[in-house]
């Protein structure tokens, strides 16, 4: 695919010239109350960053050291990698739960599992158990972070929808923030409930989901897969458009999916795990999205996630305070970096987030390189100090795309028959890419420090390229707009068509007309590409 035409692949999604201008999330009850549902969505990534942030801080906890006998290199990495080989143990089954029984079941049976895994966590009284409690939080945090970003996308106001999916992943910093700062105020406490109060605060998010989470909508994409046309009005009216059956918003998104989803079926009547590479369109679709899932933790960030101890104590950075406060800030400096970003994702697009992400890593963790070097050659404290401010500059790139985009990205570019199987697919590479990171960095980094760098500075340059090449731009276009564009000029003809025409039909009071023009334009744009 040729830069060119990956670079003018974007243009306005025929659905927003049918939102009523006036109709803000903060002005209408009925959008408050989904997007405070949604919200219980999104803290579904806020677990999964606790867990890496609170590994990063009881290693700084001598009392969590001394409890499990100071643990080896090879042992820490044991430790770290456990909850991602739960999660692959999960990945076969998490995909059919989530489109058999539904995204909201799914999200319920895995956040129980993490209830139950947590308190486990909390209450281990060997390495053994505690061991065995991460390996279920991995497990059960499968189930929920399957179903919950695709919700997330599925249920979403259109005008609101890439800067919502774009928060889930962003908000992996505000469990971190509260992991770094839990073991910061719990560490002067002189017993094992210094890292066993952290332990067990990591279940906080998934027992809200098990009490509330039967509130939320359900998929309409789900509902009409399974025939419940019904049901699918009703909870697009109801959040949409106050409960109006027949605005044009609502006919446009019905038909859309509808529409999206019987093509789908007519080309892939067996949607099995083959049909993720059975034509060009979803090659194109799974070239891009494992490769931006192993560059999601193959780009030096797993460094500093989980080791951030250790390369402190590399440059003689060795009281525990100090540490954990730098864990802390740096948590708190990737929040806002990485919301800012979310909030940026339909001004900027994906394509320039994604390259200005990967040449700012390059940049400074080839900056943070040199200082380490530096600082192992000559021992100066100036050294030192800046290869902590490289991190945090390194970080604000990282979260430039890499943060907020990898989940939203994945999700809309995938169409609703192979969303699960292919976002699985895309957590199941981040799981792989994490557990080779958790046994080698530690071990790497002892064997050989700053020269382990050298490796990253080079895969870095090379991931540049690559998103130079391959990724395509889908900012301000719907989900089934996004998937189509993958696969030809029929595919979008037929499945914009649908909801153009549905659209057209209910608007007759003529308000909406000249926006229809627009909108058989935005078809004939999309087919050229």
């Amino acid at each position: 695919m040729a830069p060119g035409v990956v670079a003018s692949a974007a243009t306005d999604s025929g659905l927003n010239h049918l939102l009523d201008p006036r109709k803000t999330w903060y002005n209408n009850k009925r959008l408050i109350a989904l997007n405070g549902w949604i919200f219980l969505l999104l803290i579904t990534s806020s677990t999964n960053g606790y867990d890496g942030s609170m590994m990063n801080g009881l290693q700084s906890l001598s009392q969590w050291q001394s409890y499990f006998n100071h643990p080896s290199p090879s042992q820490l990495g044991l430790l770290n990698a456990i909850q991602n080989i739960g999660a692959l143990a999960a990945y076969p089954f998490a995909p059919y739960l989530s489109d058999g029984i539904g995204r909201r079941p799914t999200i319920f049976i895995g956040a129980l599992i993490m209830c139950i895994a947590t308190a486990l966590q909390g209450a281990s009284q060997s390495e053994g158990m505690f061991v065995g409690a991460r390996f279920m939080i991995g497990f059960g945090l499968t189930f929920a972070a399957n179903a919950a970003p695709m919700l997330v996308s599925e249920i979403s106001y259109p005008r609101y929808r890439a800067q919502l999916t774009a928060t889930y992943n962003s908000l992996w910093y505000s469990g971190a923030i509260v992991a770094a700062w839990t073991t910061f105020g719990t560490f002067k406490i002189n017993s094992a409930w210094a890292w066993r109060i952290p332990s067990i605060l990591q279940g906080l998010p998934s027992i809200a989901q098990v009490l509330l989470i039967f509130f939320v909508p359900e998929s309409p994409r789900y509902l009409l897969s399974k025939g419940k046309n019904e049901q699918a009005m009703d909870v697009l009216a109801y959040y949409h458009a106050d409960g109006n059956r027949d605005d044009p918003l609502v006919q446009y998104e019905f038909n859309e999916i509808k529409t999206a989803i019987e093509y789908d079926r007519t080309i892939a009547a067996n949607v099995g795990w083959k049909s993720l590479f059975n034509t060009p369109g979803n090659r194109k679709r799974m070239r891009i999205i494992i490769g931006i899932a192993f560059f999601s933790q193959w780009s030096g960030n797993g460094l500093a996630s989980y080791y951030l101890n250790q390369i402190l104590t590399d440059i003689d950075i060795k009281d525990s305070t100090t540490q954990l406060l730098i864990n802390g800030i740096l948590a708190i400096w990737n929040l806002i970096c990485a919301l800012i970003a979310s909030s940026l994702v339909e001004r900027l697009g994906r394509r320039f987030m994604f390259l200005l992400s990967g040449i700012g890593m390059l940049v400074f963790f080839t900056s943070q390189t040199i200082a380490f070097a530096q600082f192992e050659i000559n021992g100066h404290p100036a050294a030192a100090h800046s290869v902590i401010a490289f991190i945090f500059l390194y970080y604000a790139c990282y979260d430039i795309a890499f943060t907020p985009l990898i989940v939203a990205y994945t999700v809309e570019i995938l169409p609703y028959p192979l969303r699960a199987k292919g976002f699985n697919i895309f957590n199941f590479t981040i799981s792989l890419a994490l557990i080779f990171n958790q046994y080698a960095n530690p071990i790497a980094l002892a064997a050989i420090q700053w020269k382990y760098y050298i490796v990253y500075c080079c895969w870095i340059a090379f991931e540049c390229v690559f998103l130079y090449l391959y990724v395509v731009e889908t900012k301000n276009l719907s989900l089934e707009e996004t998937a189509a564009i993958f696969d030809g000029e029929e595919a979008t003809k037929e499945i914009l068509g649908q909801g153009l025409h549905a659209a057209g039909k209910q608007d007759s009071d003529k308000k909406h007309s000249g926006s229809v023009d627009e909108v058989e334009h935005h078809v004939g744009t999309l087919e050229k590409v």
